[in-house]
């Protein structure tokens, strides 16, 4: 969801584990020359989506990235393909912590008109039931940093992950 702290939070973890970092938006905005904000305005929701998946389509190929995503490429059945070529931790921040977060922020096209607070709660009502389909959950609260979250998703990865299968003794 947006505000949580993805792009801060992933670029930490990036560094604890020796890997790069991308931030999808950032190579949207490469790519189309335009901030979020004015592919939102110029093209449509829709067609930001189109160029989403194909950003993640590319990246989700390269090994040792962390690859922080908009808060709405959950909404491309699609995507979560491209998703599952990693492990996808869902950051899981609360309302009022996000409110308090992106209350100055007037870049985030979604959140432009009405209430911040019932803009966000809707929005995260819609996409809870596909963030909770992430493999590992972190609950993200204001006292700790990016870089004690990004610790604490490391500490909690080996619980989520798979043990191989022992093949039976003949």
């Amino acid at each position: 969801m947006m505000g949580t702290g993805k792009t801060t939070v992933g670029r930490a973890l990036a560094t604890k584990l020796g890997y790069r970092f991308v931030d999808t938006d950032e190579i949207i905005t490469q790519v189309t020359q335009q901030s979020i904000s004015e592919v939102f305005a110029t093209s449509g929701e829709a067609a930001f989506r189109q160029i989403e998946t194909q950003v993640l389509a590319k990246v989700c190929a390269y090994t040792h990235l962390a690859i922080a995503t908009g808060g709405g490429v959950v909404l491309q059945r699609e995507n979560w393909s491209y998703l599952h070529h990693g492990l996808i931790v869902w950051l899981d921040a609360p309302t009022e912590l996000l409110s308090t977060r992106l209350s100055a922020d007037d870049t985030r096209p979604l959140l432009q008109t009405g209430d911040l607070r019932s803009q966000l709660e809707t929005i995260l009502q819609q996409r809870q039931p596909l963030y909770s389909q992430a493999d590992l959950r972190v609950v993200v609260t204001s006292e700790e940093t990016p870089e004690q979250l990004a610790t604490r998703i490391l500490q909690e990865i080996p619980q989520v992950l798979k043990q191989p299968s022992t093949l039976p003794q003949s």
